[in-house]
Formats: structure tokens, sequence, C-alpha cells
């Protein structure tokens, strides 16, 4: 359908749709389902869910980070606020939703091109406010896949390290909350190369992975990736230690330091 065609239909301007359709401006949940029916959208749960994003679209705290970080940063947030479950899997940095604030600081201060002090504490402040999503009364369901490497990587030195397997273990304490633990011995696995986070909507239609990369985060959500992910994660849990083993592993390596 052309813009100009789907503009009629609802009795709005010709640029409003494009600007509702990219998220620039908002949308009501009539809307939503206004827009469904003219699209032939025959999905209800698919519509139902996103109607329901609509009416609960109230600012997110992320917003104020707005003109001070790029919006791949706040769309990580926004994710991770919506998503029902967080899938993860790191090799080398530990989960931003899982570190602490020294750790943090640690973090970017080794990125390259070097960030100004003043830079490096709106990251960290950003990065210790995505732990709302953890305690607020509905928290998403986490699974996270940690690998050795990741876990005996000293950012800030051993203090800051052991301070940092410390809260690694009362996070995974939680009810839902599941760490696991690849160690060295499991040797390759899928995925072993990227740093992933897959968070399931209330429909699976609207997942997303969320990628890591030197130039900032890449969503994808491909079907057809989506299912690869998925498959790649399922087989990293195969290899992982199960959740028991794993905080007894993270507790030696605390105790080592």
């Amino acid at each position: 359908m052309t813009t100009e065609r789907a503009a009629a239909l609802l009795d709005v301007p010709r640029t409003n749709v494009p600007n509702m359709e990219s998220g620039r401006s908002g949308i009501s949940a009539e809307r939503v389902r206004t827009l469904a029916g003219n699209y032939s959208c025959t999905d209800q749960a698919l519509v139902e869910a996103l109607a329901a994003m609509a009416a609960g679209r109230e600012k997110g705290w992320w917003e104020a980070y707005k003109g001070q970080l790029r919006d791949g940063f706040l769309d990580i947030a926004e994710m991770e606020w919506h998503a029902t479950r967080l899938r993860i899997a790191v090799t080398v940095h530990l989960p931003g939703l899982l570190q602490t604030e020294e750790h943090a600081r640690a973090v970017f201060e080794a990125v390259i091109p070097r960030l100004s002090s003043d830079d490096i504490d709106v990251r960290v402040a950003h990065r210790i406010d995505r732990h709302q999503v953890l305690n607020r009364p509905d928290p998403p369901r986490l699974d996270v896949i940690v690998h050795e490497a990741a876990l005996r990587m000293e950012f800030g030195g051993p203090a800051v390290a052991r301070r940092q397997l410390e809260r690694l273990l009362r996070i995974s304490d939680g009810e839902n909350v599941n760490l696991r633990v690849i160690p060295f011995k499991a040797g390759g696995f899928p995925g072993a190369g990227q740093s992933v986070v897959y968070a399931e909507a209330a429909v699976p239609r609207l997942d997303t992975v969320e990628l890591d990369s030197t130039h900032g985060p890449e969503f994808i959500d491909d079907d057809a990736q989506l299912a690869k992910y998925r498959a790649q994660l399922d087989a990293a849990e195969t290899v992982a230690l199960d959740p028991p083993a794993s905080r007894d592993f993270v507790q030696t390596l605390a105790h080592d330091l």
C-alpha cells in the first residue's frame, strides 16, 4: 500500500504515516488497530501486543539521556524494559545489566578513542540505571550464559573483579535469574565469538536480537535470523554448567582473587 493511500484511509497528512511507523511520533492503541485493519493484518495476538505497547507508551527513564548518548544506547534500555524474557550469551564482557558501577567505569575507560570523563560518567550512569528493569515488581526472566573468559577479565583490578563476581552471585540467586557458565575445558561452541542479547516480547513477531559491536549496538528482527540465534543460544546452554554448578564455579573464582 502506498503512503498516500494509507494516509487517506486514516484521514491524516501523508507525512504522518512514516512518522508513526518509524516511531518518530506517538500513536494510540485504537489507531494501531485501525492501521492493522487497513493493512489486512489478521494476526490478532500481534495487533493486541502492538496496541498494548501504544497504550502504555509513557516516557521511559532512558528518555532523560536523549542528546547525551547515541540512540542505540536508549534503544537497548527500551528493548530490555519491554522484554518478557532476556537470553544473554557473552564471552569477554559481562552483561551490562549485571555490571557493578566500578566495573562499568573500567570498561568505558578502555574504549578507543578515549572518552572524556563527562562521557564516561554519562555512560556509567545510564548502565547502572538499566538495572531498574531487574528491580521492578515484574522483572523479565533473565537467562545468562557467561564464558569463563569473561569471569576472569579483571577490569579495574582484582578487588573490583572480586566485587563484580560477588554481585553476579547475588543476582543469580534471584528467582527470575538463571546463570550458566561455560568453562574453558568445554571447548568450542556455537556463537563463541559473539555477545548476544535475545529479547523475547509478548509475541514472537516482536522478538529482537541485539549484538554488541565496536561501532555500537546492532538490532535484528528478521524471522530467519531470530531462529538462528535461538538455536545458537540453545546449543550454548548444552555445553554450559547447570545453574548450581555455575554458582559454585563463580564462587571459587571470587575466592581465588
